[in-house]
Protein backbone atom coordinates (compact mmCIF):
# COMPACT_ATOMS: atom_id res chain seq x y z
CA UNK A 1 0.00 0.00 0.00
CA UNK A 2 1.15 3.38 -0.96
CA UNK A 3 2.28 5.43 1.80
CA UNK A 4 0.52 8.95 1.07
CA UNK A 5 -2.68 6.55 1.25
CA UNK A 6 -4.99 8.26 3.62
CA UNK A 7 -7.00 5.47 6.25
CA UNK A 8 -9.21 5.28 8.76
CA UNK A 9 -9.84 1.96 11.29
CA UNK A 10 -13.43 1.75 12.10
CA UNK A 11 -13.46 -0.74 15.28
CA UNK A 12 -16.77 -2.66 15.89
CA UNK A 13 -16.22 -3.49 19.33
CA UNK A 14 -18.92 -6.25 20.33
CA UNK A 15 -18.19 -7.92 17.11
CA UNK A 16 -14.72 -7.79 17.39
CA UNK A 17 -14.49 -9.57 20.94
CA UNK A 18 -16.75 -12.24 19.88
CA UNK A 19 -14.17 -12.86 16.60
CA UNK A 20 -11.10 -12.83 18.84
CA UNK A 21 -12.66 -15.24 21.47
CA UNK A 22 -13.86 -17.27 19.24
CA UNK A 23 -10.27 -17.69 17.38
CA UNK A 24 -8.63 -17.85 20.94
CA UNK A 25 -6.50 -14.56 20.99
CA UNK A 26 -6.85 -11.18 22.69
CA UNK A 27 -5.67 -8.06 20.49
CA UNK A 28 -2.74 -5.97 21.41
CA UNK A 29 -4.29 -2.58 20.50
CA UNK A 30 -0.92 -0.89 20.56
CA UNK A 31 0.08 -3.64 18.17
CA UNK A 32 -3.05 -3.08 15.98
CA UNK A 33 -2.41 0.81 16.07
CA UNK A 34 1.27 0.13 14.65
CA UNK A 35 0.68 -2.44 12.30
CA UNK A 36 -1.90 -0.59 10.28
CA UNK A 37 0.48 3.24 11.01
CA UNK A 38 3.12 1.27 8.79
CA UNK A 39 0.54 0.67 6.14
CA UNK A 40 -0.68 3.76 5.40
CA UNK A 41 -0.95 7.40 6.55
CA UNK A 42 -3.40 6.54 8.88
CA UNK A 43 -5.88 9.33 10.09
CA UNK A 44 -8.42 8.09 12.35
CA UNK A 45 -8.92 4.83 14.50
CA UNK A 46 -12.48 4.59 15.45
CA UNK A 47 -13.80 1.96 18.21
CA UNK A 48 -17.25 1.56 19.23
CA UNK A 49 -18.81 -0.04 22.08
CA UNK A 50 -22.05 0.45 24.31
CA UNK A 51 -21.60 0.49 27.69
CA UNK A 52 -24.11 -0.35 30.79
CA UNK A 53 -23.57 3.26 32.76
CA UNK A 54 -25.03 2.05 36.54
CA UNK A 55 -22.34 -0.67 37.20
CA UNK A 56 -20.07 0.73 39.54
CA UNK A 57 -17.11 -1.28 37.63
CA UNK A 58 -16.79 -2.26 34.24
CA UNK A 59 -14.42 -4.61 32.78
CA UNK A 60 -14.14 -3.07 29.56
CA UNK A 61 -13.60 0.29 30.93
CA UNK A 62 -9.69 -0.12 31.64
CA UNK A 63 -9.59 -0.40 27.94
CA UNK A 64 -11.21 2.27 27.21
CA UNK A 65 -9.78 4.52 28.96
CA UNK A 66 -6.50 3.49 27.66
CA UNK A 67 -8.03 3.72 24.09
CA UNK A 68 -9.18 6.76 24.93
CA UNK A 69 -5.63 8.23 25.75
CA UNK A 70 -3.89 6.18 23.32
CA UNK A 71 -4.33 7.24 19.89
CA UNK A 72 -7.96 5.61 19.43
CA UNK A 73 -11.61 7.79 19.45
CA UNK A 74 -13.54 6.00 21.26
CA UNK A 75 -17.36 6.18 20.72
CA UNK A 76 -19.91 4.95 23.51
CA UNK A 77 -23.50 5.08 24.04
CA UNK A 78 -25.47 3.17 27.02
CA UNK A 79 -26.95 0.25 26.74
CA UNK A 80 -30.61 0.39 26.30
CA UNK A 81 -32.37 -2.36 29.02
CA UNK A 82 -35.77 -4.17 28.21
CA UNK A 83 -37.66 -7.33 29.39
CA UNK A 84 -38.85 -9.39 26.14
CA UNK A 85 -41.84 -11.54 25.71
CA UNK A 86 -40.99 -14.30 28.36
CA UNK A 87 -40.18 -11.43 31.23
CA UNK A 88 -36.40 -11.87 30.46
CA UNK A 89 -33.86 -9.09 31.06
CA UNK A 90 -32.33 -8.22 28.12
CA UNK A 91 -29.72 -5.39 27.19
CA UNK A 92 -29.30 -3.81 23.95
CA UNK A 93 -26.49 -1.85 22.36
CA UNK A 94 -25.99 -1.37 18.67
CA UNK A 95 -23.06 1.04 17.38
CA UNK A 96 -24.11 0.81 13.58
CA UNK A 97 -25.74 4.35 13.58
CA UNK A 98 -22.74 5.65 15.43
CA UNK A 99 -20.06 4.10 13.21
CA UNK A 100 -21.74 4.33 9.80
CA UNK A 101 -22.29 8.40 10.10
CA UNK A 102 -18.29 8.50 11.50
CA UNK A 103 -17.78 7.10 8.11
CA UNK A 104 -19.56 8.87 5.66
CA UNK A 105 -18.49 12.23 7.19
CA UNK A 106 -15.10 11.14 6.63
CA UNK A 107 -15.20 9.41 3.45
CA UNK A 108 -14.13 13.07 1.53
CA UNK A 109 -10.97 12.87 3.45
CA UNK A 110 -10.30 8.90 3.23
CA UNK A 111 -8.94 6.97 0.77
CA UNK A 112 -9.04 3.62 2.54
CA UNK A 113 -11.65 2.38 5.05
CA UNK A 114 -10.67 -0.22 7.04
CA UNK A 115 -13.68 -1.95 8.90
CA UNK A 116 -13.08 -4.61 11.84
CA UNK A 117 -16.64 -6.30 12.09
CA UNK A 118 -18.29 -8.95 10.16
CA UNK A 119 -21.85 -7.63 10.43
CA UNK A 120 -24.11 -7.94 7.39
CA UNK A 121 -25.41 -5.00 8.39
CA UNK A 122 -22.35 -2.90 7.55
CA UNK A 123 -22.75 -4.46 3.39
CA UNK A 124 -24.94 -1.42 2.82
CA UNK A 125 -22.36 1.07 4.22
CA UNK A 126 -19.76 -0.53 2.65
CA UNK A 127 -20.98 0.04 -1.20
CA UNK A 128 -21.81 3.68 -0.15
CA UNK A 129 -18.42 3.99 0.49
CA UNK A 130 -17.27 2.72 -2.22
CA UNK A 131 -19.48 4.92 -4.76
CA UNK A 132 -17.10 7.78 -2.85
CA UNK A 133 -14.31 6.44 -4.09
CA UNK A 134 -13.32 4.92 -0.64
CA UNK A 135 -11.35 1.37 -0.86
CA UNK A 136 -13.01 -1.16 2.00
CA UNK A 137 -11.02 -3.52 3.62
CA UNK A 138 -13.27 -5.33 5.69
CA UNK A 139 -11.53 -7.75 8.83
CA UNK A 140 -13.06 -10.79 10.66
CA UNK A 141 -12.86 -14.61 10.05
CA UNK A 142 -14.24 -17.25 8.37
CA UNK A 143 -12.19 -19.71 10.20
CA UNK A 144 -14.84 -20.76 12.63
CA UNK A 145 -17.94 -22.60 12.88
CA UNK A 146 -19.61 -20.90 11.68
CA UNK A 147 -17.86 -18.04 10.49
CA UNK A 148 -17.78 -14.56 12.16
CA UNK A 149 -18.67 -12.83 8.83
CA UNK A 150 -21.71 -12.12 6.73
CA UNK A 151 -21.16 -13.69 3.04
CA UNK A 152 -23.00 -10.58 1.53
CA UNK A 153 -20.41 -8.31 3.42
CA UNK A 154 -17.13 -10.47 2.59
CA UNK A 155 -18.35 -10.19 -1.15
CA UNK A 156 -19.29 -6.30 -0.87
CA UNK A 157 -15.95 -5.44 0.47
CA UNK A 158 -12.95 -4.08 -2.22
CA UNK A 159 -10.57 -6.85 0.24
CA UNK A 160 -11.49 -9.07 2.91
CA UNK A 161 -8.47 -9.76 5.80
CA UNK A 162 -9.06 -13.11 8.38
CA UNK A 163 -8.11 -11.65 11.55
CA UNK A 164 -6.67 -15.56 12.29
CA UNK A 165 -4.08 -14.22 9.62
CA UNK A 166 -3.37 -11.01 12.08
CA UNK A 167 -2.79 -13.03 15.20
CA UNK A 168 1.01 -13.32 15.45
CA UNK A 169 1.26 -9.67 14.82
CA UNK A 170 -1.75 -8.00 16.46
CA UNK A 171 -2.55 -10.23 19.13
CA UNK A 172 -0.95 -11.96 22.34
CA UNK A 173 -1.26 -15.66 23.80
CA UNK A 174 -4.40 -15.88 26.16
CA UNK A 175 -1.76 -17.32 28.66
CA UNK A 176 -0.48 -14.02 28.86
CA UNK A 177 -3.58 -12.47 30.93
CA UNK A 178 -2.91 -12.48 34.61
CA UNK A 179 -5.09 -13.04 36.69
CA UNK A 180 -6.99 -9.86 38.11
CA UNK A 181 -5.67 -8.69 41.26
CA UNK A 182 -8.35 -8.73 44.25
CA UNK A 183 -10.14 -5.52 44.81
CA UNK A 184 -8.81 -3.89 41.71
CA UNK A 185 -10.53 -1.09 39.93
CA UNK A 186 -11.02 1.19 37.20
CA UNK A 187 -10.06 4.50 36.90
CA UNK A 188 -9.65 7.16 34.64
CA UNK A 189 -6.31 8.59 33.90
CA UNK A 190 -4.22 11.70 32.41
CA UNK A 191 -1.02 13.18 32.28
CA UNK A 192 0.60 11.96 34.88
CA UNK A 193 -1.71 9.56 36.01
CA UNK A 194 -1.01 5.78 35.12
CA UNK A 195 -2.94 2.80 35.40
CA UNK A 196 -1.49 -0.67 37.39
CA UNK A 197 0.63 -2.81 35.22
CA UNK A 198 -1.78 -5.48 35.85
CA UNK A 199 -4.73 -4.39 33.83
CA UNK A 200 -2.22 -2.78 31.29
CA UNK A 201 -0.86 -6.15 30.74
CA UNK A 202 -4.20 -7.79 30.56
CA UNK A 203 -5.32 -6.10 27.96
CA UNK A 204 -2.51 -5.76 25.87
CA UNK A 205 -1.81 -2.47 26.42
CA UNK A 206 1.39 -1.90 28.00
CA UNK A 207 3.12 1.80 28.33
CA UNK A 208 6.85 2.36 27.69
CA UNK A 209 8.43 3.68 30.69
CA UNK A 210 9.07 6.61 31.45
CA UNK A 211 11.97 9.13 29.63
CA UNK A 212 12.00 11.75 32.68
CA UNK A 213 15.23 12.09 34.08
Amino acid sequence: MAASQRSALFIDGANLYATTKALGFDIDYKKLLKEFQARDNLLRAFYYTAMIEDQEYSSIRPLIDWLDYNGYRVVTKPVKEFTDSMGRRKYKGNMDIELAIDALELSPHIDHMVLFSGDGDFRSLVEAMQRRGVKVTVISTIQTQPAMISDELRRQADEFVDLASLSNRIGREPSERPVRAPGETASRYRGEARPSPALENRYGIRQPESEEG
